[in-house]
């Protein structure tokens, strides 16, 4: 899936960055506090790379149909 979609305006654009830069500071600042700072970074890393791939491998609405990646 495109992190940017043709329709989106500049606004929305930095507002998607925003919130995940925001979003993201909260996972590192949760498993930090759970799991203590080596657990915690790496459940964060571990739970980044997995939204990640989600977010890459999920077809959008402009990919063509059976398109694999």
């Amino acid at each position: 899936m495109p992190y940017y979609t043709a329709d989106q305006t500049r606004w929305e654009r930095n507002a998607k960055v925003l919130a995940d830069v925001f979003c993201a500071l909260l996972l590192a600042i949760f498993s930090v506090v759970f799991f203590g700072w080596l657990g915690g970074l790496l459940a964060f890393v571990v739970v980044e790379a997995c939204l990640l791939a989600v977010d890459w491998l999920v077809p959008s609405k402009d990919d063509a149909a059976g398109v694999v990646r």
